[in-house]
């Protein structure tokens, strides 16, 4: 039995997509849902606003859990200098895979990790996106099987999504499903805490 002690890793996100990408480290962590206006203010980027909201996100979840390790993220799609965020609605749905056919955009997937001493990092990993171009059939038809809407761009890549895509480019396959692994354990390591270690420790 190891006599490391595994401490305290929160996740600021209700969101059922991180958390599974979160379980593959194999280490115990609880959710929190943070209390962050997601509204994009005026003149901000899509980068701007999706590093602002996983900082935003981690330090309102840290705030009263100052003995904890955590992880706050949020993803932004990029059109152009257009913000795509949920759509929430079938119809918005629709608008959205309308506007992506054929064209490429830019999913922002910031990453915000606050220690216990207080310490931030926030970092930022990007995945270009080529949609194909889609009929209204077919994204008719996507949206009544996967139905993404509390997904960013309107499309799951962990599901079917794949299907509208010319093409995808990124350091990190996990980045595009909502939360940079990659990343996110490099950043746990800077700031102590040992991903490895914890698993094996909770084995």
């Amino acid at each position: 039995m190891s006599d490391i002690v595994t401490p305290d890793l929160i996740l600021a996100s209700t969101s059922r997509y991180r958390a599974d990408l979160l379980r593959r480290l194999r280490v115990p962590f609880s959710q929190r849902a943070p209390d962050v206006d997601e509204t994009r203010r005026s003149g901000e980027s899509p980068v701007e606003l999706a590093l602002r909201l996983a900082a935003e996100k981690a330090a309102a979840v840290a705030r009263s859990a100052r003995d904890a390790w955590v992880i706050g993220s949020d993803q932004v799609c990029m059109l152009g200098d257009e913000a795509l965020g949920k759509p929430g609605s079938h119809a918005a749905a629709v608008d959205q895979l309308q506007r992506l056919s054929g064209r490429q955009a830019v999913f922002h997937t910031a990453v915000c990790v606050i220690a216990p001493d207080g310490t931030q990092q926030v970092r930022n990993c990007p995945t270009e996106v080529e949609f194909r171009r889609l009929s209204q059939p077919e994204i008719e038809a996507y949206l009544r099987i996967d139905q993404p809407y509390d997904c960013a761009g309107s499309a799951k890549s962990e599901a079917l999504g794949p299907a509208l895509l010319r093409q995808m480019r990124s350091n990190d396959p996990t980045a595009l499903v909502g939360l940079p692994l990659i990343d996110l354990c490099e950043m746990l390591r800077r700031s102590g805490y040992d991903v490895l270690a914890r698993a094996q420790a909770s084995a």
